[in-house]
């Protein structure tokens, strides 16, 4: 860890070699946080995130992690957070879609995306609050999504995921609001990333038109209220979903 200052706080962004997630980073970087980014395959991606931060003035490292692999995730928490940084923030932010109608979609298609998007985030949450509780601090943050409060065709799994996002929210929030650690989540709209970018037009116009203020969100609006839910001024805020959608709602 030669890269991060033990005492210093640090933030956990997992999924943060793009989009949503480095967004999150360079915006928790700026905010005077240290950062440990994850990534499922794109280390080229994860690298140039990491060098934008220490270009700034941060730090801040990467890890290949697969947070569908639980013991996986509890390795990297062993090896490389426990007892050597102090961690302040987890965003759990890594996710997967792999939409289809219901009729077609295979079982396969429906484990993995919770296998990543909800049992990977409840890993992490599990492996961060042991550290956090310690300490008696800590914010956990989750990413979660309009589907999950509103649904959307071709995606139950995504949607289920997201919904369950919500209530581990809620129910984690609870149990370790004695230790003064907050949870809460973001759900985001549709925002500016690669997945939005690949629908064609008429599906884009389709959905700006849904929108109250008529536009797609972008990674920063997401990164911004991740980092004010990561400080001090949201203390008494815990268990909460923000929605960060431009007005829609279910």
């Amino acid at each position: 860890m030669d890269w991060l200052d033990g005492e210093a706080p640090a933030a956990m962004v997992t999924g943060g070699s793009r989009g949503i997630g480095k967004a999150t980073a360079l915006a928790l970087s700026r905010a005077g946080f240290q950062i440990i980014l994850t990534y499922a395959s794109r280390a080229d991606e994860a690298e140039k995130t990491v060098g934008e931060i220490r270009a700034s003035g941060g730090k801040a490292m990467a890890f290949a992690l697969d947070v569908g692999d639980a013991p996986a995730v509890e390795a990297l928490f062993a090896s490389e957070i426990k007892d050597k940084i102090n961690l302040a923030v987890l965003v759990n932010n890594a996710g997967i879609a792999r939409d289809g109608l219901l009729l077609r979609m295979k079982d396969e298609a429906f484990e993995r995306v919770l296998s990543v998007n909800l049992t990977g985030a409840f890993v992490c949450s599990r492996e961060a609050a042991k550290i956090m509780t310690k300490k008696r601090f800590g914010r956990i943050i989750n990413i979660s999504s309009v589907v999950g409060q509103m649904g959307n065709a071709g995606q139950s799994n995504y949607s289920a995921s997201k919904a369950g996002l919500i209530g581990l929210t809620k129910a984690c929030a609870r149990e370790l609001a004695s230790r003064d650690i907050t949870v809460n989540a973001v759900a985001p709209g549709f925002i500016e990333t690669d997945m939005t970018a690949a629908l064609d037009d008429k599906t884009r116009r389709a959905y700006i038109e849904s929108i109250p203020l008529k536009r797609l969100g972008t990674a920063e609006d997401v990164a911004n209220a991740v980092v004010f839910l990561a400080s001090d001024k949201a203390s008494y805020i815990t268990g909460q979903v923000i929605a960060v959608n431009g007005g829609m709602y279910a």
